[in-house]
Parts: C-alpha cells; structure tokens; sequence
C-alpha cells in the first residue's frame, strides 16, 4: 500500500520545513529571553573605596531612585548621612547644607528632576521630616511644628507635595504636607 500523502509534500520537504519552523521557533524563543535581559539594568559601579561612587566600604542603605539620580544614605564619614549620585556622570554630587553632625538620616526620595531630596531625621532626640532644595541649598524642617514621631517619607514627582507616617495619638497615620510645610486637606470619602 502507497503512503497517501493528501497535500502534495513530500517527506523531504516536510521535514525541512519543520527544521526551517524549529529554527524559527528557536531564534524567536532567544530574541524574546534576550530582550528581557535590558530591563532591570544592572548598574556598574564598582566599590570605590575613597567613598566617591555609587558603592563605597561603609554600609549604604535605603536607595531611591529618579530617571537620574539615586539618593541614599551612607555611614562613608562614621554617621548616617545622605548622599546623591548622578547615573549620566557616575559620580556623587555635593549637597552642601544638608548633612549635619546632630541629624541621623533615613529614608530618603528624590523629585523627578533631582531638585528636591525628602528624608526622614532624627535631631537631638527628635524626628522630622526635612527636605532639601538643591537649587537654593535650603534645608527646612516639614514638621518642625508637628508633635509627633514621624517615618517613611516620599516625595511627588514634581516636588510639591510630601506624604509621611506620623504617630499622632498612639496610631500610624499618613499625613500629606506641601513642599513648604503645610498640611493638605485631603477629601473624606463618603460613606
């Protein structure tokens, strides 16, 4: 009995052409795992042990980051303070009246556009929430007037607006202030 073949194909052709579709297939499979490798990045930085780069000996902790910058805090001067690095340039950038001897920093967030750097403090047995202005190089205490412990903050993009824990009467709520220090009245769902 003649194999029917009800196509027209021969065997040959049949098995080139599953080859020709495995190899398809095969080269489809790697451009699809490849691509997947850019996203996340792995940012080279080596440890510079002079406490100029991105990585240093000391401990860094509490990265964030914005399209350029990365904010965090490092202990490269035997305290807790915070640092900024620029990805285009690959190196730290001076933030001069920021860290002082009596704050220890944590927690720190960036604006979008680098300017403004939100971190939580603690001075002299007090936390705040402190943000930074690079541009004016001002340092202003957000809840100077606020008495309760505060934590965790994080800034909006465009810089206007910081939200943050505060423990006001024995309860963790998130509180949402202006860049300047004021509180923001944030509508009450209905119920």
């Amino acid at each position: 009995m003649k194999d029917v073949n009800p196509v027209g194909i021969d065997k040959i052709t049949l098995i080139r052409g599953l080859k020709r579709l495995r190899f398809a297939l095969y080269i489809s499979l790697l451009t699809a795992l490849s691509s997947c490798a850019a996203y996340p990045r792995l940012l080279n930085s080596p440890v510079d042990p002079g406490g100029r780069g991105l990585n240093s000996l000391a401990a860094d902790l509490s990265p964030s980051i914005s399209d350029r910058y990365i904010v965090f805090v490092s202990e490269r001067e035997q305290r807790q303070d915070i640092y900024l690095y620029d990805r285009q340039s690959q190196r730290t950038i001076a933030l001069p009246g920021l860290n002082s001897l009596d704050t220890i920093a944590e927690s720190p967030g960036i604006s979008a556009d680098g300017r403004y750097i939100v971190f939580a403090g603690n001075r002299r047995g007090r936390s705040g929430i402190f943000i930074y202005d690079r541009e004016t190089r001002q340092l202003r205490n957000l809840t100077e007037n606020l008495d309760a412990t505060v934590r965790n903050p994080s800034i909006s993009a465009n810089g206007s607006t910081v939200a943050f824990e505060a423990n006001l009467n024995g309860q963790w709520d998130i509180l949402v202030y202006n860049r300047n220090g004021q509180p923001l009245d944030l509508p009450t769902p209905v119920r």
